[in-house]
């Protein structure tokens, strides 16, 4: 559990927020912290405890809780008393009742607690708690010590660019990739997606970068292709060139299907200090595989990083619910 701090309403009585994470969703209580001793004690009594309960779950009158209770009215209103002076309670309107003014009370906070002055833990980013640190350690090179994003997202240009004179038709992928990322680092006040046509002529490769889309769309990426552990193979033809799969160095296997594509990280060639992670499939939908492999599924996906400067992860999308879109992804290798 986690509580935020809120607002302080009264010296030695603070507001803050309870948050309380299950691992199936995320519930939000508001609390009253109660500093002063003698206040808490007013209210941990049975009689004042039951009363407290009562009025957490509507608003009652005295006579009203001491009929329920089974108890004396004048020991409702003792106890009523206490807990109005020690801030647990509050009027919370008020009726006339055969000729006198009934007062309805009702509980100041949901929830009530005791909190030591020490204890305290500075949390960076408070998008943390959603991930765990592999993810945080894959983008380590990507998040300032401001937690701010630090990198561009490279995305193909939709118009006839590149050797290949080909229009990208995955650079929508980015705006899922960077809601993923916006867990647990900062936008940055610059825009962070960019073209690749655009980077090449900017001169921003000395960047951390991220590129969306394999080398037939991504300028960037037909660049990076030879530094590539499991790259692409490009062929050169009469009519120009011609993608042949995904090949990899290390088990020689060579990969053609539509819905296959690479994750890697590597050192970028024009930077030492930075870093470039490549989201590239062989056509669009394996491009997509990628993208949710790194988003949806990176628990399985990065299972072998260790933060080595250089990660490769082949990729296979796979339509598990029939509706002609990837879902689902295996790593191959």
């Amino acid at each position: 559990m986690v509580h935020i701090k809120l607002r302080v309403e009264r010296k030695a009585m603070q507001k803050k927020l309870l948050l309380q994470d299950d691992g199936a969703s995320q519930k939000v209580k508001e609390i009253t912290i109660m500093q002063d001793a003698h206040k808490l004690k007013m209210i941990l009594g049975k009689l004042s405890w039951n009363i407290l309960t009562m009025l957490s779950e509507k608003e009652m009158y005295p006579l009203e809780i001491a009929r329920q209770l089974g108890v004396h009215e004048q020991k409702v209103y003792y106890h009523v008393r206490k807990l109005a002076k020690a801030g647990a309670i509050k009027v919370a309107k008020e009726e006339k009742r055969k000729g006198a003014t009934a007062k309805y009370y009702k509980t100041t906070s949901p929830a009530f607690g005791i909190e030591l002055p020490k204890g305290y833990t500075i949390i960076q980013n408070s998008h943390l708690w959603r991930v765990d640190g592999q993810i945080q350690e894959f983008f380590k090179e990507y998040v300032n010590s401001e937690d701010v994003l630090d990198g561009k997202i490279v995305v193909g240009s939709p118009t006839p660019h590149g050797p290949f004179k080909t229009s990208a038709r995955d650079g929508h992928y980015a705006a899922h990739l960077a809601l993923f990322i916006g867990q647990f680092a900062k936008m940055p006040e610059d825009f962070i997606v960019k073209l690749d046509v655009d980077v090449k002529a900017e001169k921003e490769e000395k960047n951390n970068l991220i590129l969306v889309g394999g080398p037939g769309t991504n300028l960037l990426t037909q660049e990076i292709n030879g530094y590539l552990p499991v790259n692409f193979n490009m062929q050169s033809s009469n009519q120009g060139f011609l993608l042949g799969g995904l090949t990899s160095e290390k088990t020689q296997r060579v990969y053609t299907a539509d819905a296959i594509g690479l994750i890697a990280k590597i050192v970028n060639p024009w930077d030492p200090k930075k870093r470039v992670i490549v989201l590239a499939g062989n056509k669009a939908v394996g491009t997509k595989a990628c993208v949710l492999a790194l988003t949806n599924f990176w628990r399985k996906t990065l299972m072998q990083y260790h933060g080595e400067d250089t990660f490769t992860a082949v990729i296979q999308g796979f339509d598990l619910d029939g509706d002609g879109k990837v879902d689902s992804i295996e790593v191959m290798e």
